[in-house]
């Protein structure tokens, strides 16, 4: 992400050094005030940034599936450079999309068309990004969460190696819990 553009506060707050600290061990809701969505658009971009996927590529794809929340606080964040990547955004409502995608977020959906989205994804090399609390169990790679006030993430490392991508340490460390997989 460059520092200087606009998305405001949060970009302020990330580009003043502690990009992962800031990020991943935001303030308690009641001290922060960036709305929720605007925490997890910034949490799905900085995700891209510890993680590496097979084969590189000139853009780096985030895929919005279910109900949208997020598209107009990812919208500042496009077509930006990201770890030398152009990030783009786009929603899909139908599997044949994912073959773009490098990251996928299912935004809070039935159970059942969670599961769906889950196997398409499963043997692609696509991180996969939910906000439910069973999303890892299901086999997602990654649950961003509240607990207490705060946005926290699950790893399900097992469902990460399957997909061909390899997770930074520094990520690891920062997950509230990493299951399949040590830290």
């Amino acid at each position: 992400m460059r520092c200087g553009g606009r998305p405001g506060r949060v970009a302020a707050m990330l580009c003043s050094g502690g990009v992962l600290l800031a990020l991943f061990n935001p303030l308690p809701a009641g001290a922060q005030t960036v709305p929720e969505p605007q925490l997890r658009a910034a949490y799905l971009v900085n995700f891209l940034k510890y993680v590496e996927w097979p084969g590189g590529g000139a853009t780096a794809t985030i895929c919005l599936y279910g109900r949208d929340s997020l598209s107009t606080h990812l919208a500042p964040y496009e077509g930006r450079n990201v770890q030398g990547r152009e990030l783009r955004v786009r929603r899909i409502f139908q599997f044949d999309q994912l073959a773009d995608c490098q990251e996928l977020y299912v935004a809070e959906t039935d159970d059942e068309r969670q599961a769906a989205v889950i196997r398409a994804a499963a043997r692609l090399p696509v991180l996969t990004v939910g906000e439910t609390a069973g999303f890892v169990q299901q086999g997602g790679a990654l649950a961003l969460l509240r607990q207490d006030n705060r946005i926290v993430f699950d790893i399900n490392m097992t469902v990460v190696t399957r997909a061909g991508l390899r997770v930074s340490p520094q990520m690891l460390r920062l997950a509230r819990d990493v299951s399949g997989g040590v830290r």
